[in-house]
């Protein structure tokens, strides 16, 4: 089984990303999922988004990687959107990373310079209409990288939701969450 760090979207830590984190423990897995915004839980993503503004996104990622140090090195890292920056450097710079779970983001190779390390296995799921992950050259950059990295797959969905994983969102679409947690569990189910 893997432990996986979870990092939450731009809401914060919402009931729908515990709930996320809860169907990989269901499935044997331990999950630990850090609160970056400090106890904050906003209505909107515009409100999130603006906290994570004014906090400074390089403060929100230095809080993920504090999170990361206080657990094992053999991690699996996971971060749904904005969660993506925390997830996506440490797998990428962190010793010991089993793989990476990018969800409805991915940053391209640039933001954190070099390519992306051999031994980390990718995936990355995303909606191909999402006005954020198609829109801002999310998917460009998940191309890149699944067309570069030696295991990596990207996935999209029919749709144009944007954080769609998280079950207390109107956003949320089951049936594509249904999907998303098969190919996850398959990827965490095959990791050494």
């Amino acid at each position: 089984m893997a432990e996986v760090l979870l990092f939450h979207h731009g809401h914060g830590l919402t009931a729908g990303v515990r709930a996320f984190a809860g169907r990989l423990r269901e499935a044997g897995h331990t999950v630990h999922v850090p609160d970056l915004y400090e106890g904050h839980v906003f209505d909107t993503l515009q409100e999130g988004i603006g906290y994570a503004e004014k906090t400074g996104f390089g403060t929100l990622v230095e809080r993920g990687t504090a999170a990361a140090e206080e657990l094992p090195a053999e991690l699996v890292y996971a971060g749904l959107s904005l969660g993506v920056l925390p997830a996506q450097k440490l797998a990428r710079t962190r010793p010991g990373a089993r793989g990476a779970l990018l969800l409805e983001a991915c940053v391209p190779d640039a933001e954190f310079g070099g390519e992306w390390p051999s031994a980390v296995p990718v995936q990355v799921h995303g909606m191909d209409g999402d006005p954020f992950f198609a829109g801002e050259g999310d998917v460009e950059a998940a191309r890149a990288l699944t067309a570069t990295a030696a295991d990596a797959e990207l996935f999209l969905y029919p749709g144009d939701r944007h954080l769609f994983t998280d079950d207390s969102l109107p956003s949320y679409d089951e049936h594509a969450v249904a999907q998303v947690l098969q190919r996850v569990l398959g990827f965490l189910d095959r990791l050494p």
